[in-house]
């Protein structure tokens, strides 16, 4: 039997990328990813000033700006490190990155829940509802921007964040406001998207007792089981995480065993019929985003549903939810312990290095984020900008297939392949920077 072609055009993914699909037999045998656009924003640094990044690299993307910003900024204070000046940030000063990160993820995985994932999961399945998802994707993620930006000074785009700390120095009621507006989140978590209040979710640890779980996320899990799609959409059963985070150390898993990880062994390369690039790491590919962190972070709930369902694609929607409480409950940590007796920056802005080279690294929404920046003479004479999704969308090499390539593999239509594509919570601005 001849192999068929077929070619897809996918939207809504922050941009658009065309999946060439190869049936054999009735199912697909291989897809090819191709991301047609490209914007140069490594090239349009070069020969710009250190810190331009920070003002430069947050408009690779609107809804990941954020996590630009902060590895850019660390790029900065690595590079500072490695020519011998040590940056020493306040806890202040790391608690408001790391809260005001958080508030990015959230929203960044509410609006994939609600505009993404549950629309198609229904339409895939022909069993549309009248929920309005786009009212509870902007009431939640809006919400949470507001505490963000009570830091950040604004968002998207924000460059609040800058070597050696952050420019905020927040009062008394500024945390009192973020608070507010973490509780009215939490709030919403419970009564709309469980049905549990938030400390009783995350005490669920054995896939059993996931039935309690209501809401729009229990009508998720009930539509993916229900409809015998519980266990499509493996792939390679490897995961890696670079940033040491709220929600992960650093590491890889191979199955359950945990290993640790250097970025200087990461690797890009060109891709045929697309402008994004392929990263493995020594030579092998990985899957990176909230399934890798709760695998290599040994969250027990994800390690349980993982013993069942293994790289599923109910195990990599699930721990993607999962990870809006596990944020929520961090950011409340964050703002009852937030010091703001001390100082917000500790590098004088006059102490400026003209040459180093330094690499940035943070856990975003879909994965591992990396900047590496080398600068000469007070000027960037080479950016590198690593992105999640350049790690789950490679096409392969000759051994085996990309990651969402391989859990693509085997689906008997367009519509699942896509479906399981999305998953992946697929950027395409991101890739193609």
């Amino acid at each position: 039997m001849k192999s068929l072609k077929i070619k897809q055009l996918i939207e809504k993914i922050e941009g658009e990328a065309e999946l060439d699909f190869t049936f054999h037999e009735g199912k697909i045998e291989d897809v090819k990813i191709n991301f047609g656009f490209y914007r140069g924003i490594e090239e349009i640094l070069q020969g710009k000033d250190a810190r331009d990044a920070l003002v430069i690299t947050p408009r690779v993307c609107g809804i990941c700006n954020h996590a630009h910003l902060l590895s850019a900024v660390r790029a900065i204070e690595n590079g500072y490190e490695n020519a011998g000046h040590k940056i020493e940030l306040t806890s202040k000063a790391k608690d408001i990155r790391e809260f005001t990160l958080a508030c990015e993820l959230i929203q960044n995985h509410i609006k994939w829940l609600y505009m993404t994932i549950l629309p198609q999961l229904e339409s895939y399945l022909d069993s549309k509802s009248e929920e309005n998802y786009a009212i509870k994707a902007t009431y939640l993620s809006s919400t949470i921007t507001k505490a963000l930006a009570i830091f950040a000074g604004q968002w998207p785009h924000s460059s609040y964040a800058v070597p050696g700390g952050v420019t905020c120095d927040p009062t008394h009621l500024d945390v009192m406001q973020a608070q507010s507006l973490v509780d009215e989140s939490i709030k919403f978590f419970e009564q709309v998207v469980t049905e549990l209040p938030l400390d009783e979710y995350l005490n669920i640890e054995f896939c059993a007792d996931l039935h309690h779980v209501g809401g729009d996320f229990g009508k998720l899990l009930h539509l993916i089981g229900s409809s015998g799609m519980s266990e499509i959409g493996r792939s390679h059963d490897r995961f890696i995480v670079f940033g040491d985070c709220m929600l992960s150390p650093s590491g890889k898993s191979i199955v359950t065993k945990i290993a640790n990880v250097d970025s200087k062994y990461v690797k890009e390369s060109a891709q045929k019929g697309t402008v994004a690039k392929a990263v493995m790491y020594k030579e092998r590919l990985y899957e990176v985003g909230p399934l890798a962190r709760g695998m290599v972070g040994k969250r027990t709930i994800v390690k349980n549903l993982h013993k069942r369902y293994k790289d599923s694609l109910l195990t990599r929607v699930f721990a993607r939810v999962h990870e809006v409480a596990t944020l929520l409950d961090h950011a409340k940590t964050l703002l009852k312990n937030l010091n703001l007796e001390e100082s917000s920056c500790t590098l004088d802005p006059h102490m400026l290095l003209q040459d180093f080279e330094g690499t940035g690294i943070v856990e975003a929404a879909r994965g591992s984020l990396i900047h590496k920046t080398t600068v000469k003479d007070g000027l960037i004479v080479n950016y590198e900008i690593i992105t999640p999704t350049q790690w789950n969308l490679s096409h392969g090499n000759d051994d085996e297939q990309g990651i969402a390539v391989e859990a693509m593999k085997g689906s008997k239509n367009i519509e699942e392949a896509t479906f399981i594509f999305r998953t992946f919570d697929v950027c395409s601005v991101c890739t193609t920077q």
